[in-house]
């Protein structure tokens, strides 16, 4: 679920692109499809978002979206049967423009067979000191249902809170920079209803058996996140971005990333490069010493100690240009499309599937490849 819902966030962000306050977004329909290819999951559906201007101060959205999941990984296949589902995704927005002021509204709601959540978002953005600064303020509320597949009686609610400022500077003619501050505090079930944890069993042949995880129900996190561009003199940028996180399951995070963006012509190409780097929550462990050996206890790799790296590369054509020409209604087109490599090592999360005695069992590592393409038509 962690997995899906992350690569939904940025599917989302590249498609709807960056809102700037006192100016509305310019009317576009976009038609995208994506692939999520790595560690046994594979992920893939289309999304299509439509934005249509009201007169000069309302902007509307509307996003569909599809998410079908075929999963074997490893956390599946050592306790469990490789499944398949799909996840249906709808949302509404609306922005209103009254000067420098932009306030936007959106309501997202998604469905699957053991998973319900509707978010309602808020925020408010304000251009200050000849909008060479941009303050913005926002609040989100979600309310997700997690359900059992093979028990209809198994249902367990979870509350969501997001709070974010963030303020965006003009430095230079050049240079662009934003800082964003952000807290989630969640509060209800927060594990997964299908994943165990293991412990020593000497009793087994294996000399461990499983249990069920059991988590903390409350979880804040704080993350600080700081992106700069600079626009070079022959039309190219180079953008920098450092994101830090902590929460308290004793998670602590770095992600650091180097983009650099070339125009040629009718194409852009873009080349990015991430990395991530992060602790293991305080009641993780890959094997506990004895059963409910803590009051805590998971075994999701994603909990664990970690490093991953990403590299990017990314193409768009302009089919049709604001040159006066156009499609009937259809003003501009682009095509764009982008392929993520994704690399990551787990420190202290152990491949069961080699079969390894305790102790000689090698650490898992995952390879996974991202695939994205999506028409713009603006009208």
């Amino acid at each position: 679920m962690i997995l899906r819902r992350l690569s939904l966030t940025a599917l989302l962000l590249a498609m709807t692109g960056t809102v700037v306050a006192g100016v509305l977004p310019e009317d576009r329909a976009d038609v995208l499809y994506h692939l999520y290819d790595g560690g046994g999951v594979e992920i893939d559906g289309p999304s299509i978002l439509v934005r249509k201007k009201i007169g000069k101060s309302v902007s509307v959205v509307g996003n569909y979206y599809v998410d079908m999941v075929s999963s074997a990984s490893i956390d599946v296949i050592t306790t469990a049967s490789p499944y398949t589902e799909e996840r249906k995704q709808w949302s509404l927005g609306m922005d209103y423009l009254r000067g420098n002021t932009t306030m936007r509204v959106n309501y997202v709601s998604s469905e699957e067979s053991d998973y319900d959540a509707e978010t309602v978002s808020f925020s408010v953005s304000q251009d200050m000191f000849g909008d060479l600064t941009t303050l913005t303020l926002g609040y989100a509320l979600g309310d997700d249902l997690v359900r059992r597949s093979d028990d209809p009686s198994f249902e367990r609610n979870l509350d969501k809170q997001i709070y974010s400022i963030g303020l965006t500077q003009v430095l230079t003619k050049n240079l662009i920079s934003t800082l964003n501050f952000e807290t989630i505090t969640d509060e209800g079930y927060l594990n997964n209803p299908y994943r165990s944890v293991r412990y020593t069993d000497l009793g087994s042949a294996l000399g461990y058996s499983f249990e069920p995880e059991l988590y903390p129900n409350t979880r804040t996190s704080n993350a600080l996140g700081l992106r700069a561009r600079y626009y070079l003199p022959y039309r190219a940028a180079i953008e920098g971005e450092y994101r830090y996180f902590i929460d308290t399951w004793d998670i602590e995070g770095h992600t650091a990333a180097l983009t650099y963006i070339h125009p040629w012509g009718d194409f852009t190409f873009t080349g990015k490069f991430r990395y991530h780097t992060q602790t293991g929550a305080h009641f993780y462990s890959d094997l506990f010493s004895r059963s409910e050996a803590t009051n805590f206890r998971g075994r999701d790799k994603e909990l664990s100690a970690l490093q991953s790296y990403t590299f990017k590369l990314k193409a768009a054509y302009e089919l049709l240009n604001d040159d006066g020409n156009d499609w009937g209604f259809i003003k501009k087109a682009k095509v764009t499309a982008s392929v993520d490599l994704l690399h990551v090592d787990y420190d202290n999360f152990s491949d069961l599937t080699a079969l390894a005695p305790i102790g000689d069992e090698p650490l898992y590592k995952l390879d996974a490849d991202i695939f994205q393409i999506f028409f713009t038509f603006w009208y």
